[in-house]
């Protein structure tokens, strides 16, 4: 009877398994879906009349967050101080509850006419268009996620 290599023999010795393990590391960021630039055009069409008549009418230097799809569908922020804080605090000025979300996660902060999303040393980080970014001037469009949360950005009259 041939004696198998790899288990150890009825006297306790183990005899040395040659094969040796592949470790690899996967940087989960890399896998994150990334959308497709959605054309303008397409970003109103998934508006209800409701919401593009609330945007319609916001003011000139104010901005506002539409939750298009995922948790929250159809919830709006109102972006019209000159710093919005969002995080998992109760007191930030955009409440997202979430574990997901940080405590002090992001600020929108108005600057040159527009206004500009900054990460504050967040866990899992702030994205716009499913880019990292930890400072980004937004535009009308741009999806900004914020752990499972994604706020479409909208601005009123005159601004980005």
């Amino acid at each position: 009877m041939a004696k198998n290599p790899h288990k150890p023999e009825s006297g306790g010795a183990q005899i040395e398994n040659e094969s040796r393990d592949l470790t690899s590391t996967i940087h989960l960021s890399a896998l994150r879906s990334v959308r497709n630039q959605r054309d303008i055009e397409e970003i109103f069409s998934l508006l209800t009349s409701e919401e593009r008549a609330v945007l319609a009418d916001l003011p000139k230097d104010s901005a506002m967050f539409v939750v298009l799809a995922g948790p929250n569908k159809g919830e709006r922020f109102l972006l019209d101080s000159e710093l919005t804080t969002i995080g998992r605090d109760p007191a930030s000025g955009i409440f997202l509850d979430d574990v997901t979300v940080s405590r002090a996660h992001a600020a929108i902060s108005r600057r040159d006419g527009g206004f500009v999303i900054e990460d504050r040393g967040s866990l899992n980080g702030s994205y716009v268009n499913s880019r990292p970014v930890s400072q980004e001037r937004l535009v009308v469009g741009d999806e900004v996620q914020i752990g499972k949360y994604r706020l479409t950005y909208f601005s009123g009259k005159g601004n980005s």
